[in-house]
């Protein structure tokens, strides 16, 4: 059974995964592309984030952006190391569809990678319906990001 904890921040498991986050992604990224929010980051009060466990593991965490009162960015999305690879990512993806449903969300957007590295993530939002769309928010054109959207229904 999967359970959800909004906050959390000062969990030792959350705080680690976060921090581990946050160095692989901004290693990743060339200085001026990485959009990865650090813990103080995510704390914003425009930004609600979860944890989610199955019994006492940490499977992953993400977290949702109010770009305004009808359009959300997915940030942080992260799945734990031992849950990888075993289907995880849709769940938490579908967890957060679900938070911002409640919320009467009807887009949402998100940033990411265009290198290799990231390559897994981009299968994972297309597989969940985010398709390709022009740079939103903040955002602007660059080689090193891709942007992607879907409209949620909230029935």
């Amino acid at each position: 059974m999967l359970k959800s904890i909004e906050g959390n921040f000062d969990n030792p498991e959350v705080h680690e995964l976060l921090i581990k986050h946050f160095i692989e992604l901004r290693s990743v990224s060339p200085e001026g592309s990485a959009h990865v929010l650090d813990i103080a980051g995510l704390k914003d009060p425009s930004i609600k984030f979860w944890s989610l466990w199955e019994e006492s593991d940490l499977m992953g965490s993400g977290a949702l952006k109010f770009l305004d009162k009808e359009h959300g960015e997915f940030k942080s999305i992260r799945v734990s190391d031992n849950f990888r690879s075993k289907g995880n990512g849709t769940k938490v993806i579908n967890h957060l569809i679900n938070e911002a449903k409640k919320l009467n969300i009807k887009r949402l957007s998100l940033e990411t990678g265009a290198g290799e590295f990231f390559l897994t993530a981009r299968k994972l939002f297309s597989k969940c319906g985010f398709k390709s769309c022009e740079p939103f928010s903040h955002y602007k054109n660059d080689i090193n990001s891709i942007y992607m959207t879907m409209l949620i229904s909230n029935k």
